[in-house]
């Protein structure tokens, strides 16, 4: 808040009243001054009626001021920030004034010469203009920012960053000062905005930030690429000033003109995968959406929720949540009788281990499109517990897509990841054998398209590394990373979601499909930047410590099998993976077996699962 402003009245009441008493007081001094400057500022020879006349319409002159006034709006505006449009307002007010000065003194017969009328109108506007003005006209000529304010960079001296320094600058409803500005482009270099110089590009970054450093770096490029913000985010913290990032998101709103410091957001990680965001075809997913009965299964978990909100925006007949967590589900159920009011939503508990249930709901509700997103997924904890991850997610799945080809689904869409490429974990190993379901199940229906859909480690979802960063940067640390060359492949859950969703529209049966996601990224630069975004300084402020790779767990994941090949589809982000060919009745046989012996909780299973998924490396296998 700027210094000037904090001995001003903050409540818009106050400030009213003040005005009032102010406009009052220049009311006077313009009806009784114009008198006196008619006559030369000689009080001697000003004649007593028209001195008395000014007297007896005073009252008139103030009420009439009050009224019009307020008419237009001069009361609402707040005028630290008050613009030439607001001058015209001003003179449009006391012109009105003026004139209904002159007609009614006119019928009442309280003469007074045509100069009179001029020079009122020149005091009231001029006085007016000078009251509304005064914050603006302090601030030009002197430093107001309160000292104490948090210091801001500003990168950008574009539309969108002359917006946000206006706003720093002349809003008592922010904060800051801006105590220099960046930006790319040559030609600003050396110019001034709103008196701040503009001092540089990026190659400045680290002499302006060691010069005057800021608490903040504000980003305000809405049209920068992803790749570009990576960039310049990583050159800001290879500065290694310890100084906090917020962005001004996208550039929609530039063009509907949301440009405010409200709209700018801190730095999230995404900022750092550096990729274009998953741009999906709508029509398509509309088209094979627009109403159906669509059923996801784990609906209240990060996939399943993002799902639903996606599906209830695509006019389905009817959505199916369904999910075993109650919480997460009546959390789900608040938010989209709020955000899509006008879809039919069933919100349904159960297991899909529990083959009536399934059976159940099927039979109910005929669902035509099924999102099978209902699986354990913790690699650990799945290590500890291996019988439990075979049961939930081989069979869980098994019956979920038996039931859709006993009630002719037209589409099953399994979720998959990474870790079932070359698996070392059940829980890998598990999602391998919902994906030879799948490919079973394709080729033995003839109603129903399966497929599946494998990406990697989705940005925020429940038990990803940044939650659990998050938490243990807001503790003080130590943030722990299992092994420094570690690294995984991310994206983000709207954009999973996306690649589920275009999936199910290149759906022919059979196919596994994996989206490029970019470059991998190694966990211990996340950690870094996740602690840098937070305003700290890695191994100074918040430790890290190397705490050794889990059971199960791989320095790097892979995203497509050798075997399988690969195919593009119109979505150049996305690709298909040929069908492997197995026996179907041997495996099926094989999957008897396992069920018997998860039912029995057998502590051997990996040696069943072994037998299934060859691939599967088993702990004794490890190096």
């Amino acid at each position: 808040m700027n210094s000037l402003q904090r001995y001003l009245p903050q409540d818009k009441k106050k400030r009213t009243l003040s005005l009032l008493i102010f406009d009052i007081i220049i009311s006077c001094l313009a009806s009784l001054g114009a008198v006196y400057v008619r006559f030369d500022m000689r009080y001697d020879v000003v004649p007593d009626h028209f001195f008395m006349h000014a007297l007896q319409y005073l009252p008139i002159y103030i009420i009439s001021v009050v009224l019009i006034f307020k008419f237009f709006k001069l009361y609402d505006i707040y005028w630290g920030s008050a613009t030439a449009k607001n001058l015209l307002t001003i003179m449009g007010a006391t012109a009105v004034v003026t004139l209904v000065q002159f007609f009614v003194m006119s019928i009442a017969h309280l003469d007074m010469p045509y100069g009179y009328f001029v020079l009122s109108f020149a005091f009231l506007t001029g006085a007016e203009w000078l009251l509304r003005f005064s914050l603006r006209i302090i601030k030009a000529f002197s430093d107001t920012t309160a000292k104490d304010d948090p210091t801001i960079v500003l990168y950008g001296a574009g539309e969108a960053g002359s917006a946000i320094l206006h706003e720093l600058k002349h809003s008592n409803l922010t904060e800051g000062r801006v105590v220099a500005i960046l930006d790319d482009d040559r030609n600003k270099w050396g110019r001034y905005i709103d008196g701040i110089k503009v001092e540089g590009g990026c190659g400045s970054l680290k002499k302006v930030l060691h010069q005057v450093k800021p608490q903040y770096i504000y980003l305000a490029m809405p049209s920068a690429t992803p790749t570009q913000r990576k960039q310049l985010i990583e050159a800001i913290q290879a500065t290694e000033a310890k100084v906090k990032i917020k962005v001004l998101p996208g550039m929609y709103q530039l063009i509907n003109g949301e440009i405010s410091v409200s709209k700018m957001r801190d730095v999230d990680i995404t900022d750092l995968l550096g990729r274009e965001p998953i741009k999906v075809n709508l029509d398509e997913v509309v088209g094979y959406l627009k109403d159906k009965v669509v059923l996801v299964t784990g609906g209240g978990g990060s996939i399943g929720s993002e799902l639903c909100r996606q599906i209830a925006n695509h006019h389905p007949k009817k959505l199916i949540v369904f999910d075993i967590y109650e919480n997460n589900v009546y959390d789900l159920q608040q938010e989209l009788k709020r955000t899509n009011p006008d879809v039919d939503i069933e919100y349904l508990i159960g297991s899909v281990r529990n083959t009536h249930r399934v059976e159940e709901i099927f039979a109910d509700y005929r669902p035509q499109i099924v999102f099978h997103a209902a699986a354990h997924k913790h690699v650990p904890l799945m290590e500890d517990s291996p019988n439990e991850a075979i049961k939930n997610n081989v069979f869980g799945t098994y019956k979920v897509a038996k039931a859709a080809d006993k009630y002719a689904a037209e589409r099953f869409v399994l979720i998959s990841t990474d870790k079932a490429v070359n698996p070392t974990n059940v829980m890998g190993a598990s999602k391998r054998m919902c994906e030879m379901i799948v490919q079973m199940m394709s080729r033995r229906s003839k109603h129903t398209n399966f497929v599946a859909v494998r990406f990697g480690n989705v940005l925020g979802s429940n038990g990803s590394v940044i939650p659990l960063f998050k938490k243990q940067i807001a503790h003080g640390g130590p943030v722990t990373v299992t092994h420094p060359d570690i690294i995984r492949y991310f994206m983000t859950i709207p954009e999973a979601v996306s690649l589920v969703l275009q999936a199910g529209a290149y759906a022919r049966g059979g196919e596994i499909f994996v989206l490029n996601m970019g470059d991998p990224v190694k966990i211990l630069d996340l950690a870094k930047n996740l602690i840098r975004l937070s305003g700290f300084e890695p191994d100074v402020d918040i430790p890290i410590k190397f705490t050794g790779l889990r059971p199960g767990e791989k320095l790097y994941e892979e995203m497509l099998m050798e075997e399988e090949g690969m195919k593009d589809t119109p979505n150049k982000l996305i690709h298909i993976g040929s069908p492997i060919v197995f026996d179907d009745d041997h495996f099926e046989n094989e999957l008897k077996e396992l069920n018997e012996v998860s039912q029995a909780d057998t502590p051997d299973i990996r040696r069943y699962i072994k037998k299934i998924v060859p691939t599967y490396v088993m702990p004794e296998e490890r190096k």
